[in-house]
């Protein structure tokens, strides 16, 4: 290791999601000094392509730090990831023969709120590939939703995306109204009807239709009452959302997640209102975790 690094410590904070997992790592005065991005990192989604996404956005972090002697070996990781929710998956992540000093793993619902806040209590929203709430208040976790895609995960990236396809295939049938959407979601795809566009969508993750939602507010904002419909519907859910969590009193409440410049003109005014900026993004928030757990041992 380079003198400059030399018996100084280390953290890596990993925020693991449907599309893409991202690295920092900080020094012992929690500056940031590389940033790594790789694949997914939901085991939901295959557990092998998880744990090879993390060690691969670990190590470009540290490349990108450009600490030439540090290995895995020698960093604390805070692990945030999406899926852990599920005890199986905890437990299946918890048991990896991972590659760092120690590894300490939470939810990226916990690690996105402890980074929203700054390590205080609070509530978040997250709208990206997927969406749920959480709150942490007086040490209690609250979640809501999170249930996962195509059947729960409303007002998400992918939620919209799947609302624009199921749209787009009943007015190609003659039984819904037609859209900008329509033309706007054949281009994208590279498709010319129904059947082309089946053959390509069918099958296909969360991480695929999440691509196509902002087609559906782009026309939104353009004025089209179809997808004007159907973002009213998830910007409702998510104002939902935010009801049911400021039920547990939380001192701060945030919206994050790839969705939120384009959901948040569309909640409600008195959720909108309500609203406060996030402190810190969820991989600093992994490091927050991973101090305090530290610290307990």
């Amino acid at each position: 290791m380079p003198g400059s690094s030399d018996n100084k410590e280390f953290f890596l904070g990993i925020d693991g999601g449907g599309s893409k997992c991202k690295a920092i790592i900080v020094d012992a005065d929690n500056k940031i000094l590389g940033t790594g991005i790789s694949g997914p990192a939901n085991p939901l989604h295959g557990y092998e392509q998880a744990v090879n996404s993390i060690t691969e956005s670990a190590k470009l972090a540290i490349k990108d730090a450009g600490l030439g002697g540090l290995e895995l070996k020698d960093v604390i990781a805070g692990v945030g990831l999406a899926g852990v929710n599920l005890p199986v998956l905890f437990e299946q992540m918890s048991n990896w023969q991972h590659p760092f000093k120690q590894m300490f793993l939470a939810t990226d619902l916990l690690i996105a709120c402890l980074g929203a806040h700054n390590g205080q209590d609070g509530a978040v929203m997250i709208t990206g590939t997927g969406s749920c709430g959480f709150s942490y208040v007086d040490g209690h976790p609250y979640t809501l939703g999170g249930h996962g895609f195509p059947h729960g995960d409303k007002g998400s990236g992918a939620w919209f995306g799947f609302q624009a396809a199921n749209h787009v295939l009943m007015s190609l049938d003659g039984l819904k109204a037609d859209s900008v959407i329509n033309n706007q979601l054949l281009n994208k795809l590279n498709v010319k009807d129904g059947l082309e566009m089946v053959e390509t969508i069918a099958g296909k993750p969360a991480a695929f239709y999440a691509q196509m939602a902002n087609l559906v507010f782009d026309a939104a904002e353009d004025g089209d009452e179809i997808a004007k419909e159907i973002v009213h519907e998830g910007a409702s859910y998510i104002s939902g959302i935010a009801r049911q969590l400021d039920k547990q009193n939380p001192p701060r409440i945030s919206l994050i997640g790839g969705l939120t410049p384009r959901i948040m003109p569309w909640l409600d005014k008195d959720i909108k209102d309500k609203l406060e900026e996030p402190v810190c993004p969820p991989e600093v928030g992994s490091v927050i975790y991973a101090r305090q757990q530290l610290a307990l041992l």
